[in-house]
């Protein structure tokens, strides 16, 4: 009890000189007014001359970047993660994202629920539709988890079936498995989000989403993510562990083979890392890759992976490199899934990290594509109930504890708390009914461990999606249209109006319309 007396003490101590702002050594010493003054001018001048004038353009390509999860709090946190592991404070970095000149807020409930399920969001941003909750690719006319009350003309299209319609090359691209709610959306149609390989049978004969994928849509030239799982029949025994989980004896990776080569199509099937380094894209025309049994592993444990795992931006590069071979330009969606599964799980460490990851694929799309014909998008599905708080001093830990100036700061129980906390999730206290009230007290714990769960406020056993609005971030043709606070099913409309697509397939009804006209064009 001394010692624990004594620690109390001095963090008290410490917070009392805190709470006197007492500024730091390195604080002290920042830049004058004069640099805030002549970054302000830089940023105005960069605006008024390039790049926030609007690019009018027919967007040739276009590209959405889909971080699961990714709310602005994520965003925010993931910036300083960032910063910190390149040796800095943080809060002055920049995801490569946050260089895109046009942003916008997005409305993500559905039509049942304040808060959202990724697969009826994903409808709205992929289909232009809102939707009820753990569907996908449907109306809301339909009933979640009852197969005879869809009906076809309950099935929506997707942005990716318009820029297929038109000519254009498509891919999607996952960590998640291939199946999952997020990539699902672009290409199927389900009462229910997890009929990934196998429907019950009193619900038949609608078809999983794997069988959808290969029968169904078998001109989508890349796939790539998790998900073994779901395409080999029972009894499969996967090179890295896995089994199937497949109900039936089809193997529908063969069978998307042999579609491809009875088709005389270039076509390869890869699930490791030596195998997606092999793939010469440009004889490449359709590639599949399969590189887990279920989800790809989070970014922080992507090295120790059995048979190795391409990172999001390496397959992200392999897909425009497949995909730009058309002439007609392409669609591609690409999830950062995993940032999603990091919140679930109430650990910041590994959500954070594969945000990280994700703008990194973003960076690697905006090197190796042009502005002018390539429209990009990063947003999110939804939000989490993750927050930054408690006033942490310049340049702290961003899964460390709260400290400011000198000493770490103690809430009013008297014990430490981290700047990242959840609403929910595992990481609460539980009830009273099964323990003794009271937070847990972190002093003795390494919270910058990964593996470590932020406190949360209510007691779950997987932290809940958040409802507030997310944001979009655009640039390229046509990014000037995301520029207030839009409906979620807007995205998809924009993405078809800038590319010609779809219901905007005419010239007189699309971007093409305005690029006769007198409007400044941005460099």
């Amino acid at each position: 009890m001394g010692l624990r007396l004594l620690l109390l003490t001095v963090a008290v101590c410490a917070h009392l000189a805190s709470s006197a702002y007492v500024i730091p050594h390195s604080v002290a010493n920042e830049r004058p007014a004069s640099y805030w003054h002549h970054e302000a001018q830089q940023e105005l001048n960069d605006a008024i001359s390039g790049s926030a004038v609007p690019i009018v353009n027919v967007a040739k390509n276009v590209i959405i970047f889909l971080g699961d999860g990714m709310g602005i709090s994520t965003v925010t946190a993931a910036r300083i993660l960032a910063g910190q592991m390149q040796g800095g404070n943080g809060e002055e970095y920049q995801l490569a994202f946050d260089k895109f000149p046009h942003v916008a807020l997005s409305r993500t409930y559905n039509v049942d629920h304040q808060t959202a399920d990724s697969a009826s969001t994903a409808t709205a941003y992929l289909c232009g539709v809102k939707t009820i909750g753990y569907t996908l690719g449907i109306t809301a006319q339909a009933s979640f988890g009852d197969c005879s009350s869809l009906h076809d003309n309950m099935k929506t299209t997707s942005i990716l079936d318009w820029s297929m319609a038109a000519g254009k090359a498509t891919g999607v691209v996952t960590t998640t498995r291939v199946t999952h709610a997020t990539p699902a959306a672009s290409y199927a149609h389900s009462v229910h989000r997890d009929w990934e390989g196998y429907v019950p049978t009193a619900q038949r004969p609608c078809k999983d989403i794997a069988q959808q994928l290969v029968y169904d849509n078998p001109d989508i030239n890349v796939v790539m993510g998790g998900g073994r799982q779901e395409f080999f029949p029972q009894g499969w025994a996967d090179p890295e562990g896995g089994h199937s989980a497949r109900h039936d004896n089809l193997n529908l990776v063969q069978d998307w083979l042999s579609h491809q080569q009875g088709l005389n199509r270039r076509a390869k099937y890869v699930w490791n890392l030596t195998d997606f380094n092999s793939v010469d894209a440009a004889n490449t025309d359709y590639l599949f890759g399969l590189f887990n049994p279920s989800h790809m592993e989070y970014e922080m444990d992507r090295a120790s992976d059995h048979a190795g795992e391409p990172s999001l931006a390496e397959m992200t590069e392999k897909a425009i490199q497949v995909l730009s071979k058309n002439p007609n330009g392409f669609f591609l969606l690409v999830e950062g899934g995993r940032i999603d599964h990091g919140h679930h799980d109430g650990r910041a460490y590994h959500a954070l990290h594969d945000t990280v990851a994700f703008s990194d694929a973003v960076a690697k799309a905006v090197s190796i594509t042009n502005k002018q014909d390539t429209l990009i998008l990063t947003t999110a599905d939804h939000s989490h109930t993750m927050m930054l708080s408690g006033y942490p001093g310049r340049g702290n830990n961003i899964f460390g504890k709260v400290q400011e100036g000198a000493g770490i700061v103690m809430a009013d129980d008297r014990e430490p708390y981290t700047t990242l906390v959840y609403g929910n999730g595992p990481g609460a206290t539980p009830s009273f009914h099964h323990a003794a009230p009271g937070r847990h007290d972190p002093t003795p714990d390494d919270t910058t461990d990964p593996h470590y769960r932020q406190q949360a406020i209510v007691p779950m056993g997987s932290e809940t999606h958040g409802g507030e609005d997310v944001a979009i971030f655009a640039q390229g043709p046509m990014s000037h249209l995301f520029h207030g606070v839009h409906q979620q099913s807007y995205i998809a409309h924009v993405m078809a109006y800038a590319s010609c697509v779809g219901s905007f397939n005419l010239d007189k009804d699309c971007a093409r319309s305005l690029t006769s006209q007198s409007v400044p064009v941005g460099k």
